[in-house]
């Protein structure tokens, strides 16, 4: 491991000394393996015994998982709760709230900023407010491979979790230009 990767894996666990996953697990929460939430990640702390997230399952930067809605507290004296079960190898884009008595099937794709509020089935790609099906899994990964031939590949050495240089990162905007490219 170089110098530069050991620095930065150490400024991450003085900031993050346990993984959110195991706090999460520890709590009682039912977490599959592999599981990767980022930072900011909130899951129903109120609630969290009704949340089941499978194997696989990536949550980037502060996703909510909501098993309770407050709402009507004040006016009738109830909260509505529901269960959230989210399938294996799901990806939940930055900034989505998922709210009670959803499922989210197997091999999903949530975009970045939606809000979940009824179920989605497996090898779907939703995305908005309210979420919404947009396509399948693999008619999208099949674009996603076209469009790889036609833009700029750059392998682990091209981020932080590798140590990326100063060429790399000068190489990567000037590959990237007004466009988009793909690491790996």
């Amino acid at each position: 491991m170089n110098k530069f990767k050991l620095l930065l894996s150490k400024i991450y666990r003085f900031f993050y000394p346990i993984e959110l996953v195991d706090v999460y697990k520890k709590m009682g929460v039912k977490i599959g393996d592999n599981c990767k939430f980022q930072f900011d990640v909130v899951i129903d702390f109120s609630h969290y015994w009704l949340i089941e997230i499978g194997n696989d399952v990536t949550l980037a930067p502060r996703v909510h998982i909501l098993a309770h809605d407050a709402s009507t507290f004040k006016h009738i004296g109830y909260s509505k709760i529901g269960k959230v079960k989210i399938g294996n190898n799901v990806f939940v884009g930055a900034n989505t709230t998922i709210l009670p008595g959803v499922n989210i099937g197997n091999n999903t794709i949530i975009g970045a900023g939606s809000v979940v509020t009824k179920d989605l089935p497996e090898n779907s790609i939703a995305v908005g407010n309210p979420a919404k099906v947009i396509g399948d899994l693999t008619t999208f990964l099949n674009k996603t491979r076209e469009e790889m031939l036609k833009f700029p590949l750059f392998e682990e050495e091209y981020t932080l979790r590798a140590g990326v240089s100063a060429q790399k990162k000068q190489k990567m905007i000037s590959l990237i230009n007004d466009k988009y490219g793909f690491v790996r």
